[in-house]
């Protein structure tokens, strides 16, 4: 991998791992012209679950915003897959959708979810990291993980 991406992700720290292989019934990416959805990424990190709870409960809004962070690098490391490599390709974030396992009276879900939009601005930059939104509260996880976040994204 090189480029203008390759190098922001390595200037941040960001070595993007291997992705993950669907747990279900599901692809991990499809590409249809030049939209690439990702289906969601949930916190694994070096092979090994982190982040499992819920938010308002035993895991923080700092936490939450970590995992959610952690979501959007595996999120990226299935993008790089899907652009062969190569994530110069990207063209616009286009939408971000995010799920916070929660308690019913937990209401921080955007600034949990700031933790994978917020990846994807310091990588892309504004103008192609700018993007559309969900922030939502769940009752469970797969996996009991703190969050899980999705992406549709638009590459050249």
């Amino acid at each position: 991998m090189s480029g203008i991406i390759a190098a922001r992700l390595e200037q941040l720290g960001i070595d993007l791992p291997t992705p993950a292989v669907p747990v279900a019934s599901y692809v991990p990416f499809v590409i249809v012209g030049d939209m690439v959805t990702i289906s969601g990424q949930i916190t694994m990190d070096s092979g090994q679950l982190k982040y499992i709870g819920k938010l308002g409960d035993e895991i923080s809004v700092e936490e939450g915003y970590e995992a959610a962070r952690l979501c959007a690098v595996n999120l990226l490391a299935q993008l790089q897959v899907a652009c062969n490599g190569d994530l110069d390709r990207v063209k616009q974030v286009v939408r971000l959708g995010g799920f916070v396992n929660c308690t019913a009276d937990f209401t921080d879900h955007p600034k949990v979810i700031n933790g994978a939009s917020d990846l994807m601005q310091e990588v892309f930059g504004d103008q192609i990291g700018s993007h559309a939104r969900a922030a939502v509260g769940a009752a469970s996880l797969p996996l009991g993980v703190a969050t899980e976040v999705e992406g549709l994204f638009e590459i050249g």
